[in-house]
């Protein structure tokens, strides 16, 4: 149910867009304009800018919306609008454009205010937790020996930050190796288990004083920085907050007017 509401509201949000969009006209056959709305209607993303598209594209846009103008013309001087099968898809379409213009004007009905916002970021605080994010740099060798030598050498180093880099760069046979090491952030989920928890359990500046066996081979990591898990402010989703309340408040009116009206509908599923 929600996914076909939520597939509904996105259909509106293109109709609703092109019917409230600012009717410029960018052609005319036989006295009848092909405008904005015309061509939101045909690209089926509100969010494209046809004035924005390349000129090529532009063209076989318009040619194409002036073809099909031409041919509706053409279609509607034959005895096709006196057929049954026209007058029935008529009607169709007369209650598709009503139905989507009475979604759009409920949308305007709903308010959310700051208020309706915090309540939903404390109701659902669990959702909103970043994980634990780990900057780490590894030397990947083929065996476990080759890892020891280097873990021997690291503490032995005075800038082990440094003595790490150029050890990465020499023997790392990762594709990481040409970089110092260097793998960026990740969360514990990214890495294969050994690796994760090898890195968790290291302190910002430090290397694992054991080599770290995984189906690559043996790593030696050292921890560049550390994120702790935790919830993420409020100030910072909430304007996507308000987007998702938004659409929660929109579904449930959706869904208590249907099963009003269904109380008084004859349905027949056959």
């Amino acid at each position: 149910m929600k996914k076909q509401i939520l597939s509904i509201v996105a259909s509106v949000a293109i109709t609703a867009t092109s019917l409230l969009a600012q009717d410029k006209v960018y052609a005319t056959v036989n006295g009848i304009n092909i405008t904005n709305s015309d061509i939101i209607m045909a690209l089926r993303n509100p969010k494209v800018q046809f004035d924005n598209l390349p000129k090529l594209q532009q063209d076989k846009i318009l040619q194409g919306l002036i073809e099909q103008t031409l041919l509706s013309q053409y279609a509607m001087k034959t005895n096709i609008p006196k057929s049954t099968e026209y007058k029935t898809e008529l009607k169709k379409l007369k209650a598709n454009l009503a139905f989507q213009l009475w979604m759009r004007d409920l949308g305007k009905t709903i308010k959310v205010t700051n208020k309706d916002v915090k309540e939903y970021y404390n109701e659902h605080k669990i959702q909103f937790k970043a994980p634990l994010q780990l900057k780490a740099s590894h030397i990947l060798v083929k065996t476990q020996k080759e890892a020891k030598d280097i873990i021997v050498k690291l503490k032995k180093a005075k800038d082990i930050k440094a003595t790490f880099t150029k050890l990465a760069k020499k023997y790392s046979i990762g594709p990481s190796g040409k970089n110092g090491g260097e793998l960026g952030w990740f969360t514990k989920e990214k890495m294969v288990p050994a690796f994760s928890t090898a890195s968790a359990k290291l302190k910002k500046g430090t290397f694992t004083k054991e080599p770290v066996q995984t189906q690559f081979g043996y790593h030696v990591i050292y921890l560049d920085d550390k994120k702790e898990a935790a919830t993420i402010p409020f100030d910072k989703i909430k304007n996507q907050l308000k987007k998702e309340v938004i659409q929660i408040k929109f579904i449930q009116k959706i869904k208590e007017k249907v099963a009003k009206l269904k109380k008084n509908a004859k349905i027949s599923i056959k």
